[in-house]
């Protein structure tokens, strides 16, 4: 899988294009949509899903009328349900997967529920890289003070990661840098929570 950053939005969203084989995904089309269709573009392969690690406006604002142009399937976490105004293609359950690219050999991304920074977060993994959204970031974790947040389901959430991450894992997260695990996870953990 290729993986291209866009960054978008009055927030600097890191927008993620995933191409492999002959298809592609996004993550998190959080504004710019000119921008990020010039991108789809590029790739001259079609796009096949938008998909969203949570339902705040600077990760889904070019959603619709990227679909418009595209014909793309958006995807979210079934948890965000009471949270957006929009139809998803489909809803997102813990464990699901997403495959990208046709063939024997499809990329695919691993869907596991985080929530904490909204009720419905989620994060998507891959052979031996992620997609924290806002869950996990470089310095620390996300907000937890808006509509869906919660302190103890982050809290247990970074617990999910933990046993999940491994040192050299490449997270790529939904603001700031794209950096690689390297501490051991007790260290990493205890820095996180507090």
């Amino acid at each position: 899988m290729e993986i291209k950053r866009v960054i978008v939005g009055w927030l600097r969203t890191n927008c993620y294009l995933l191409s492999s084989g002959d298809e592609l995904g996004i993550i998190d089309p959080g504004g710019d949509e000119g921008e990020i269709l010039k991108e789809i573009s590029k790739t001259g392969i079609k796009l096949k899903y938008i998909i969203n690690t949570h339902y705040h406006p600077d990760h889904i604002l070019a959603n619709e009328e990227i679909k418009k142009k595209t014909g793309a399937k958006i995807l979210i976490h079934q948890a965000e349900k009471e949270f957006i105004n929009f139809e998803p293609d489909k809803f997102l359950k813990d464990g699901n997967e997403i495959r990208i690219g046709v063939g024997d050999s499809p990329s695919v991304l691993k869907i596991y529920h985080t929530p904490g920074h909204t009720k419905g977060s989620i994060c998507l993994a891959g052979d031996n890289f992620i997609f924290t959204g806002d869950t996990l970031f470089k310095d620390g974790c996300g907000r937890t003070d808006l509509p869906g947040g919660s302190q103890k389901d982050i809290e247990e959430s970074l617990e999910k990661l933990l046993k999940l991450l491994k040192p050299g894992t490449t997270c790529y997260p939904g603001h700031g840098e794209i950096f690689k695990i390297r501490t051991c996870l007790a260290s990493l953990g205890r820095f996180l929570l507090f």
